[in-house]
């Protein structure tokens, strides 16, 4: 039986990827086995699939001055040791790794072990994480076609990003049920990622009454993030955060506004819904997301609108430029090239194993 390795963590969007590659390797009868930290959200994660999980010690390798950054490394260090022994007991076929600090000894020691690795980059511009793991990769995919050119010509691989296929699955009709709307108006959904976005949530609370005029809206807000004044509203739900039910909310949504996280957007893509990007801005981040977002605006994916030149007239004249134009953007989306990342990640993985 072919065994395979698959780690990455520190973030659901460092896991569900990953997960979203667990059909077809079952259908393929790998052995699956998973690396991460003692008790990162990576654990918590694949567990409920039945896979075996190991951990491992964990660093992170920060740009900024802490004391941390003085033991940190030790804890890479014991993270390599104990993914060498791992990888000589379980002797796998191929490793494939989604990132995030954890996956960095298990691709060092993948690589000593004489195992080839694949390794997948979400952001346009490869983190910190994934730059110390390309030399060790045999192969490396990625969601934007800029990214092709900053990495190695004989290694990267334009593939987009697995995403879960039962999202693809969702009904219309349970979503209209679950959320008590009529089919009179359109829907726009808001996504925020899981801890929520104050900007997008503003943004969006702002303009409710102009809104509602013309939409009925479904708010993923975040945890600890709902506002019980807006409760009972007519034509407006709003959400700590949904699992089950997220397909048949897609299933039902004509629009999206959402952050510009790359697995998220590529989610979008997938299922084509067109989308306004309002991306996290880079005084809070490395800018990862404005990069994301532009791609995908300059592929005529979305439309993009950053936080510092959000107001209210510029949200709703968005909002409603997307609605009245959405087919455009589903028609560009139904063209990409991106969306079939299982089949060809899983065909490199594939040939890692016969070569």
């Amino acid at each position: 039986m072919k065994r395979i390795i698959l780690t990455g963590g520190g973030t659901a969007g460092h896991v569900t990827p990953n997960i979203a590659l667990l059909p077809r390797l079952r259908e393929l009868q790998y052995d699956i086995h998973y690396i991460g930290s003692y008790n990162g959200i990576e654990k918590e994660l694949i567990e409920q699939f039945g896979i075996p999980y190991h951990g491992i010690s964990s660093g992170k390798l920060r740009r900024y001055f802490s004391v941390q950054n003085f033991t940190d490394p030790f804890r890479v260090l014991k993270g390599f040791g104990e993914a060498k022994k791992l990888i000589r007991l379980l002797k796998p076929d191929v490793i494939f790794s989604k990132g995030g600090f954890v996956s960095v000894p298990v691709v060092v020691a993948g690589k000593q072990c004489k195992v080839p690795v694949i390794i997948h980059e979400s952001d346009m511009t490869p983190g910190l994480a994934n730059k110390l793991s390309i030399p060790s990769a045999v192969k490396v995919c990625c969601n934007f076609p800029e990214t092709v050119d900053l990495l190695p010509a004989d290694k990267a691989v334009l593939t987009g990003s697995p995403i879960r296929q039962e999202l693809l699955e969702g009904d219309a009709e349970k979503a209209r049920s679950f959320t008590g709307f009529t089919s009179d108006k359109p829907v726009i959904l808001v996504i925020g990622g899981s801890l929520g976005a104050v900007a997008v949530n503003n943004a969006v609370r702002s303009n409710l009454p102009e809104l509602l005029k013309d939409f009925q809206i479904i708010h993923l807000c975040g945890r600890g993030k709902l506002d019980p004044t807006l409760n009972n509203l007519n034509g407006y739900v709003q959400y700590e955060y949904i699992k089950d039910e997220l397909k048949d909310l897609f299933a039902l949504t004509d629009i999206v506004i959402s952050r510009a996280g790359a697995n998220a957007i590529c989610e979008l893509l997938a299922l084509h819904k067109p989308n306004l990007l309002i991306p996290l801005s880079a005084n809070a981040s490395r800018g990862d997301q404005i990069l994301n977002a532009r791609s995908f605006e300059r592929q005529g994916f979305s439309m993009v609108l950053e936080e510092e030149d959000i107001t209210n007239e510029k949200f709703l004249s968005c909002v409603h430029t997307l609605y009245e134009n959405r087919q455009q953007y589903i028609e560009a989306m139904s063209k990409s090239h991106q969306q079939n990342s299982i089949d060809t990640i899983i065909d490199l993985i594939e040939s890692a194993v016969n070569e």
